[in-house]
This record gives structure tokens, sequence and C-alpha cells, in this order.
């Protein structure tokens, strides 16, 4: 008879014994476990290879904001580190044109990791630069779920460990913001964040030695040091870090180590973080800051307190530091110096504020968190993350009442704001991962015979058979892998895979598409920009809508007049001036920039074509290129409506608020008045669409569109190139995308002004 699995195991392991290494069944087990976890976490994130050009070894990154972190690690890596900083600011003069970019405004953690890496991985072969940085952000996510294995270890056990990390690997969010090119802020914003609670919650372990206790407070410091300096949203982290103390305070829960915890974690880490130029020591008086020096005092406060000293000196203390923190705020503010705490921080925390800020609302992951984003993100497990919930607030440990502060606060945060979902991924995780097994635990306990009772009566036990318990562990093991491997809110492909399986959107073609039925990429971008590469100089103006604008300085090698930063609203707004506007207000906007660099402006519009019998096809916009976008132009631009009367631009009759000054909704979709057919917007939209349709009706006889195609003419711009004008309608779906840059005829304008 031959060995069975488990003896081959055990012999093959004895050998370890020689050594005095011990190792058990279970830890092998657990081993093989979490590296598969992370082996799904870095393979899924680069399931979007698949549409990459892989035979010319480039892959591309994803959406726009990656393009900003990629150009400053590109900057690092041929000039150093400290070079977008000193020895002078490097100011980006092919973004933001007249007055370019200055760089030094970057948080460098991302940019700075990346060069590091690259620079490493350099010495085993060549490796193009903006490739590494596309996967990077794949094997950064797979380490942040390497950690959060031991956060949840500490808090359950290994079970819960592995549980954790599964379920941040799969998160739609994370996912989202850590796939394939997704090479931005939150990446190392979650390794930061994860890696500082870790070592936090290690620092405060009362079992520790105190030597252990100050290591673990000193890496503490060093990695929410390097989250300050990766991503805005350290402010959250840092307040809740506060906060909890403050909780263990009132909760009497006070110690020595948990002073010294807090002074040097805090301490380490604002100094180093506020050595980053764009940081600097203002951030010490922001609004966000200040309960970190608020909650100092009231540990030395609390250490005063436990000395026998008389009840009139503990008022006088408790008097006099709440004369100082209240004092201290009052002169802050009057001084002006709480400002920073505005922004998109104080956006999040009262999300009606997004509101009267058509910029800010105008991004998508800025917006609101619906009840499907949160289903999308959940799923069935809002029901372990409930018991979990339970099951955390029944045992207030310490590390307990972190989680629950860190998941109430975080899913506040994350309905609040799209975006940051992510922050709160790491949460649902540990939670939900806790309810699991809390709730299988006694099932699993009576199967084996090592609990006869389950439920216990006021009088009298209450026995479970087996089968039943059985019946309870497949129930909870369908319902996690439901959620987990088919996913019905994703019509049945897992929600993991339909998150990644997506191409980066430049490859893409800027349009939701994926998954198993798109078979290649989708080049109008890629044509767009490698045109304005071989044909247009770099110190040439594209005018584009602000969302595009790193695509055109980082791949088309031009100048561009925005980035997708919203560091300049003024700029953005003319912008949105320049598409609203008539031919003539918009090249008088466009002179006050020169008339000499300034020679070219784009739109992106996606056309839905049907074909609605054998000869006649229904074409209509479809609403995700500039078609759709044009609303926001008119909001944004409106906001400055004044500006422009001053400036004399426009006329007061003829200025703008919103969108309704150039048309109406109506069952048919938008109706254009006179001044939106005049718009300029409109004017190169129909263009784009129209030559489509005519060179689609020039290769196929007999062809015909409905409604009637009516071509508005323009004066001053002279089309030159459409990339996308050859897709066949039925190529991707019945969508049509179209890149179409015209060349400004400054010389017919000036003749006729």
């Amino acid at each position: 008879m031959g060995e069975t699995f488990k003896e081959r195991l055990g012999n093959s392991l004895s050998g370890f014994n020689r050594f005095g290494i011990q190792i058990s069944h279970g830890t092998i087990i657990a081993v093989a476990a979490l590296v598969l976890i992370l082996f799904i976490a870095v393979t899924i994130r680069l399931l979007p290879l698949r549409w990459e050009n892989l035979t010319a070894g480039t892959s591309y990154l994803n959406e726009f904001d990656p393009y900003y972190q990629f150009s400053a690690t590109k900057h690092m890596v041929d000039n150093g580190l400290l070079s977008p900083y000193y020895p002078t600011p490097w100011i980006n003069a092919m973004k933001w044109y007249p007055v370019g970019l200055d760089m030094s405004s970057l948080l460098p953690a991302l940019p700075m990791t990346a060069t590091i890496l690259y620079g490493v991985v350099s010495l085993f072969g060549n490796i193009d630069l903006m490739t590494f940085c596309a996967i990077l952000p794949a094997f950064m996510a797979a380490l942040s779920c390497l950690i959060l294995y031991f956060i949840g270890k500490d808090m359950g056990g290994k079970a819960v460990g592995l549980s954790a990390a599964l379920f941040l690997a799969i998160a739609p969010s994370f996912l989202q913001r850590s796939s394939l090119g997704f090479f931005d802020t939150e990446v190392p914003g979650v390794l930061g964040m994860v890696l500082f609670i870790f070592l936090f919650m290690r620092s405060m372990d009362s079992k520790r030695s105190l030597k252990a206790s100050l290591i673990y407070s000193l890496g503490a410091g060093l990695s929410l040091a390097y989250f300050i300096s990766g991503w805005g949203a350290a402010y959250y982290i840092i307040g809740l870090a506060s906060l909890f103390v403050f909780v263990l305070v009132l909760l009497k829960r006070y110690s020595q180590r948990l002073l010294i915890t807090y002074s040097i974690t805090f301490g380490l880490a604002l100094m180093i973080g506020t050595k980053v130029p764009y940081i600097g020591l203002n951030y010490l008086v922001s609004g966000a800051i200040l309960p970190v020096a608020a909650v100092f005092l009231v540990l030395i406060l609390a250490e005063l307190m436990r000395n026998n000293i008389t009840i009139k000196s503990k008022l006088t203390l408790v008097s006099a530091s709440m004369v100082a923190v209240i004092g201290g705020f009052i002169g802050l503010w009057l001084t002006g110096s709480l400002s920073s705490l505005a922004g998109k921080f104080i956006t999040v925390l009262n999300p009606f504020i997004r509101a009267s800020s058509p910029l800010v609302d105008s991004v998508a992951e800025q917006r609101l968190s619906g009840w499907g984003n949160i289903y999308i993100e959940l799923g069935i497990g809002i029901l372990f993350f409930l018991v979990g919930l339970y099951f955390t607030l029944r045992n207030p440990t310490n590390r307990n009442i972190f989680l629950l502060l860190f998941a109430t606060t975080s899913l506040y945060f994350a309905t609040s704001m799209v975006r940051l979902l992510v922050i709160f991924a790491p949460a649902y995780a540990i939670i939900a991962a806790i309810g699991i097994f809390g709730t299988i635990t006694p099932f699993v306990a009576l199967l084996k015979g090592t609990s006869k009772n389950l439920v216990k009566a006021k009088r009298k036990m209450l026995r479970v058979s087996r089968e039943y318990s059985g019946l309870a562990i497949i129930i909870i093991f369908v319902l996690i892998v439901s959620n987990l491997a088919f996913s019905p809110q994703s019509g049945g492909m897992p929600r993991a895979v339909s998150q990644a399986y997506t191409p980066t959107a430049i490859s893409g073609g800027s349009l939701p598409v994926g998954g198993a039925n798109l078979n290649a990429n989708i080049p109008v971008w890629l044509d767009a920009v490698n045109w304005l590469q071989t044909n247009v100089e770099s110190t040439d103006v594209v005018v584009m809508w602000w969302d595009y604008g790193n695509w055109l300085s980082d791949l088309g090698n031009v100048t561009s007049m925005a980035d997708n930063t919203t560091v300049n609203g003024t700029q953005i707004a003319n912008i949105g001036f320049i598409y609203m506007g008539n031919e003539n207000q918009s090249l008088a906007m466009l002179s006050s920039y020169g008339q000499k660099n300034v020679k070219y402006i784009a739109v992106f519009t996606v056309l839905v074509v049907q074909q609605q019998s054998e000869t006649v096809y229904n074409v209509y916009p479809a609403g995700y290129g500039d078609e759709g976008k044009w609303v926001w132009m008119a909001r944004i631009s409106g906001q400055d409506k004044q500006r422009f009367i001053d400036q004399g631009f426009i006329s007061a009759a003829d200025a703008w608020t919103n969108e309704t000054a150039f048309g109406e909704q109506v069952s048919g979709g938008w109706q254009w008045n006179d001044r939106g057919l005049s718009s300029v917007v409109e004017l190169l939209l129909n263009d784009a669409e129209v030559t489509y349709c005519y060179n689609l009706m020039a290769n196929f006889e007999d062809v015909t569109f409905a409604p009637d195609l009516e071509l508005e003419p323009s004066q001053y711009f002279k089309g030159i190139y459409y990339a996308g004008l050859y897709t066949s309608p039925f190529q991707y779906g019945g969508l049509v995308p179209l890149v179409a840059i015209y060349e400004i005829q400054w010389d017919l304008y000036n003749a006729a002004h």
C-alpha cells in the first residue's frame, strides 16, 4: 500500500526537524492559502494586459490622473529623486499653457517609490518605464493584502486574516484603483494606511515589551509619513487615530505606553511629512491636524491625573487646558490659519457643498455613492458585515474599538464620495471575515463534537443536531461563493473579474467596454495621439476639454491648456467658454493666449449607429464623450459669467449661467436652440458626426441615415484629422468613437476682424 498524501507530506517536512524547525500542517495550509490569495491579487489585476501591445513592449496607463504621476516619475528617473523640487521647482511647460504646471506641488511617495524600484529592476534588464509603472500597482496591492492578513490575524486568528486578505484582494473599489495602469495616489495610500494600522495597533499591545513597542511606534510613524506624502486622504487616518486614542482615554484605558506610542508615532510622522514642499509647516495648523495636538494635551492631562494631586489642582489643570485649546483654535481661526481645511476634505465631511461647485461635481469619482455603488461593493457580504459589527461590539478590546471606529467613519466617507469606497474596503474585509467565522465557529465546533450546546436558554440548554449544523455551514458557504464567484449583480460574471477585466481607458477608446466579447483594443485615441506626435510640434497648443490634457501632453507630445487636475479653475472655466461660445467669442478668448502657439482644437465624441433597415441607419450621440460633457462646460463657465462680461468677451445679454441657455431636454433627447447650434462644441461635434456618416455612405452604396444629416459649416475651424473615421458601425456593438482635430484658421479670423 502506498503512503497517503498526509504521510508523504509529513515525511517530506521531517527534514526540517534536523535543524530544530517545527512546521505544523496548519501552518503549511495557511501559508499556501496566503500565497494563493496574493497570486490571485496580482493576476486578476493584470487581466487587462490582454488588450495591451505586449509585442511592442508597451502597456499604457489607465484613466487620466496616472499620467500626471508618470510625468513626475519620468522626470525623477532622468534627473534624480529631488529634481521636481530642488534646486529649483520644475515647471512643466507642456501642461496648463501658458503658465505651465508647478510640479513641486506633487506628493512624492508614488513617483519616488516607482523611481527607486525601477532602478532596482533595471539592473536585471531593460523594461519600458510606462509598462513598469502600469504593472507596479498590482504588486503594491498584493502587498497591502499581505499586511491586512497580519492585521486580521492579530484581531481574529489566521482564518480571519486569510479571509480579510481575500476580500480586500477582490474588493471592486480596490480593484478599480490598483489594476493595470492605475498608477495613482490610492496605491501608496492604501499601502501606507494598512501598514500604519498594523504597526500602530501592535505598538499599543501591552503584552509586548517596551522595546518592541518603541520599534513598532517608529515603524508606525514612518508608515504614516509615507501615507501623508502619498495621498491627501491622510487627513482621514490621522483624524481616526486621534479619535481612537481620545476614546480610550474616555473609557479609562489610559496608560503610559499609550502616551509614549502616540508621541513617537505622530511626532515622527509629522516631522517627516512637513518636509515635503507641498505640505510644509502649515500642515500642522490645518483644521484637520489640530486634533492631534488636542489629544496629545489630553494624554498629558491623563498622565498628570494619575498622580496623587488635589482636586483643586486637577480642576485647575483641566480649566487651563480647555482655555488653551479653545483660545488657540480661535486665534488660528481669526488669523486665517485654518483655511487649509477647505477644499476636497471639507466637501467630504459635508458633501452638499459639492453641489455648489460644478467643477468638483463634474468629476464622476467625487459624486455621492449611490445604492448601486454600495451593492456592487458589498453584495450579500453586507449580512456578514453586520454580523461582524455585532461580534466586534460584543468584545470591546482596544483593537476592536479601533475597528468599530474605522468601519463607521470609513463607511460615512465612502457614502459621501464614490472614490473613497477604497478606504472602506479594508475595514469591510476584516469585519466581514469576523462575521463569517463568528457565525460558523459554533457549528464547526458542534460537528467536531467539541461543543454540546449551541444556544443557552435561561433555564435549559437547547441542542441542535449535527445535520442542521452542516446545513448552516453549507448555506454560509453558498452565500459566500455566490457573492464572490457568480455575483448576480454583475450579470453572473464574478464581480472581481467584471471590475478588472476591462482594457485601460486609452486602449479601450475611453468607452465602457470590456470582458470576453472585446477581442481587440479600440485604437481611436492611440491613433489620435500618434498623429499628434508625428504631425504637430511639441510647442503647439491643442485645445481640448480638461479631462484629456494629460493624454495630449504625455502621449501626444503637444502642449495642452489643462490636465486632469483642478489647480486652475479659472482656466478650466475659460476652456468651457471657448467651447460654449460662438466662433467669434471663442477665438477672442483664444487670442488672449496668443495666436502664435494656439493652433488646434479637438473634440471626442461617441456615436451610436443602429441599423433600422437594410439601407437605413439611425445615428445619435451616446453621451460618453464631449456630447455628454458639454453640460459641464456650460455650468463651469457659467460660474464665471460676470468675469467674462467684465473682461469684454461677452455681453450681459448673451452670457449664460448653465446649459439651459443652449436648448432644452425633450422626449427625444436634447434639443439645441439657435445659440446652442452656433456654439463651437456643437459645430465641431456635428462636423465629426456628419463627416463619419458621409464617409460611411461613400463606402457603402445605398446607405442613408435617419434623421437626415445637416452639416453646420464652420468659419474658422478646419478638420484635418478624424481618428476612428473608418470604424465599422458593427465593430464595437454599435458604438463609434471619434477624435476630431481641427486647425484654427487665424488668417481668416484676423481678416474678418
